[in-house]
């Protein structure tokens, strides 16, 4: 008889790092239910996007929940800011850029913890990275792990021994290279996923901003071209 599979939330946003996290939980045996978030994104293309990765990979449930970050802004993905574009890879790496959205983590990771309450997994799953990457705070290692010690004395199921929380990184110290070199080990479709912060309204992305950046380095450092749609020409050298 086959051990039944343990469940796991996995956040799902559509882009390279969170579906690369999904195909990692499901390889290590979990029955996996995502959770997509519509939070008033100008990027909102990344949710369509997450519903096809979803069905792709068979998940056991999707869902999407619906918050409006946009009522106090703060970020140049959830107000009328603009988008850095062009930027050098030693400008992303100083700083916090203008697309940090005020504690998306926290309020990400704390509807996963409530969902994960209610199936009763004591799993979850959430695609951050530590390298290559702009310097947010709810992506470090430091973060995760406070976030966990909370989580277990934050649930009735925890206080009462039931379940006991991990978080999972499982990206958090690759660079955009290994997690692409590690998805493509799992057989992710990278042309279903979205990355870009600034896509066009069909959903191609800008090829410029340092989202699209990191991820153009990272494919060029496999020796392979990204399969996403880009609109005009993708950048050459980095």
């Amino acid at each position: 008889m086959s051990q039944e599979k343990r469940k796991a939330v996995v956040l799902l946003s559509g882009g390279l790092d969170s579906t690369t996290t999904l195909a990692i939980a499901q390889q290590e045996r979990f029955e996996v239910f995502a959770m997509t978030f519509r939070y008033g994104q100008r990027h909102q293309h990344e949710i369509s996007v997450a519903q096809q990765i979803a069905k792709h990979a068979g998940v056991a449930q999707h869902i999407i929940a619906e918050i409006d970050l946009r009522s106090f802004g703060g970020s140049a993905l959830t107000s009328d800011v603009a988008v850095p574009k062009g930027r050098a890879l030693e400008e992303m790496s100083t700083g916090i850029p203008v697309t940090y959205v005020p504690a998306r983590n926290t309020i990400f990771l704390s509807f996963a913890l409530a969902w994960a309450e209610v199936l009763g997994a004591s799993d979850i799953f959430i695609g951050v990275n530590a390298l290559d990457y702009s310097g947010y705070p709810d992506c470090r290692p430091e973060y995760i792990a406070a976030y966990e010690k909370m989580a277990n004395l934050a649930t009735k199921a925890g206080v009462e021994g039931q379940q006991q929380i991990k978080i999972h990184t499982p990206l958090i110290h690759l660079s955009k290279a290994e997690i692409i070199k590690r998805g493509l080990e799992l057989g992710v479709d990278y042309s279903l996923t979205s990355t870009c912060y600034d896509p066009s309204p069909e959903g191609a992305a800008c090829g410029q901003c340092d989202a699209c950046l990191l991820r153009l380095k990272g494919f060029a450092e496999n020796g392979i071209a990204d399969p996403a749609p880009y609109a005009g020409k993708k950048p050459h050298e980095l």
